[in-house]
């Protein structure tokens, strides 16, 4: 029998609490521990019901979202936090303030009807709280469900959502026709669902078309865990790093330009939001635009970034695989691809052709990954020639640019 994944859900909003306590108990493998209505009593709740990972909400009365990381961080308390945020400018400016004060993540907070709204977050909503607090959960030798049991069921419940939208208009017909409401005989109750982990692949084999060049370009994939990790990695880069940086971080619009404000404040590099045409520039770091796509673009003058907002790819905007396909295009042999942590398969294909184009790649390991998804998927397709955990990317990075400069 698995352990739960328990959850701390602190918000002075009692509708909020419910709501969110609702999507968590209604996702196999997880729980609620407690509910707080403030940053104090969650400090209470804490110590009697020892929560895997806490929801956040920022604005509260006697203790606020930031107070209460701030006396996390005096207390030492490691457990990872989920901030839920408003996605307004001056939400996006306290988010970032959040993760610098040791926040693990963030999701925004529904605007507008929030019953409605809510359930456009949830899916998200769990993939955070099963991923962090697996991560910990395993750490203090619980035996609980691995990410890809939760990205499971939030398939199964997108599979579920579709249905119920195709059978919408049966519905409303046989209503129409004074026939008694047949939704639930057409939408099933969820039930739970068996787990079987799926086996470890062997890596793919690819065979270079070229041998690996000078390192012209850096980029950089990368999902869940990836604030913190990218604070990491770039506080440690080398100052004197030649090669420009470009990054793909799965984020929503209106907080990638505190993002990258955030990381500029403690790196030795220079950290842009990208723009439109904006000139790739040596030791610079490009941080992709949330809802845009980032690749680069060849001119005479210099290669320039390029935004685009065509349909996602693997379910993102922006992509990691629409960055690495165009430096494969762009660069070829004279590139370093990366990829981090994170859910999903995002950048593992487009790596894959990096690789197969010579580029230099490097993937982060799975134990130092939050969700070892993206990497494991590049690993098993070859795209990865050598792994690496998150304390030693950032030296790893800086001696393979240094070395094929």
């Amino acid at each position: 029998m698995k352990d739960d994944i328990s959850v701390l859900v602190c918000d002075d909003s009692a509708l909020m609490r419910n709501l969110i306590s609702r999507i968590v108990e209604n996702t196999q493998g997880l729980t609620v521990c407690a509910k707080a209505m403030n940053g104090q009593i969650a400090l209470e709740k804490i110590e009697e019901t020892k929560p895997d990972v806490i929801v956040l909400d920022i604005e509260m009365p006697v203790m606020n979202g930031i107070e209460f990381l701030r006396e996390r961080k005096k207390r030492r308390i490691d457990i990872p936090v989920i901030v839920l945020s408003s996605i307004a400018t001056d939400g996006a400016s306290v988010t970032m303030e959040a993760l610098e004060l040791g926040a693990s993540d963030f999701l925004t907070k529904p605007n507008g009807s929030v019953s409605a709204d809510l359930s456009t977050v949830a899916d998200r909503l769990v993939e955070l709280l099963s991923s962090y607090g697996f991560a910990f959960a395993i750490m203090h030798g619980k035996d609980v469900y691995e990410p890809d049991f939760f990205v499971r069921q939030i398939k199964l419940r997108e599979a579920e959502r579709f249905v119920l939208e195709k059978n919408k208009e049966k519905i409303e017909a046989l209503q129409e026709q004074n026939v008694e409401k047949i939704a639930d005989r057409i939408v099933p109750a969820a039930t739970k669902i068996e787990w079987n982990p799926p086996e470890k692949k062997k890596a793919a084999v690819i065979k270079p078309l070229r041998e690996g060049g000078r390192i012209e370009v850096v980029a950089i994939g990368i999902s869940t865990g990836g604030p913190n990790a990218l604070r990491e990695v770039f506080k440690m880069i080398d100052p004197h790093m030649k090669q420009p940086i470009l990054v793909v971080q799965h984020m929503p619009a209106g907080f990638t330009q505190e993002f990258a404000q955030s990381l500029n404040k403690i790196c030795p590099l220079e950290v842009h939001e990208a723009e439109d045409e904006m000139k790739i520039q040596s030791g610079h770091i490009y941080i992709a635009p949330g809802n845009f796509h980032i690749y680069v673009e060849r001119r005479p003058s210099g290669n320039v970034v390029r935004l685009s907002q065509e349909p996602q790819r693997n379910g993102h905007r922006p992509s990691a695989d629409v960055l690495f396909e165009s430096i494969a295009k762009v660069y070829k042999n004279n590139a370093l691809g990366v990829i981090m942590t994170g859910m999903g398969r995002d950048g593992a294909a487009q790596l894959a052709e990096m690789r197969t184009q010579g580029a230099w790649t490097l993937g982060q390991d799975e134990k130092s990954s939050i969700v070892y998804g993206m990497p494991r998927v590049a690993y098993e397709l070859g795209g990865v020639q050598k792994q690496v955990s998150l304390s030693e990317m950032a030296d790893e990075i800086s001696s393979l640019a240094r070395a094929h400069l």
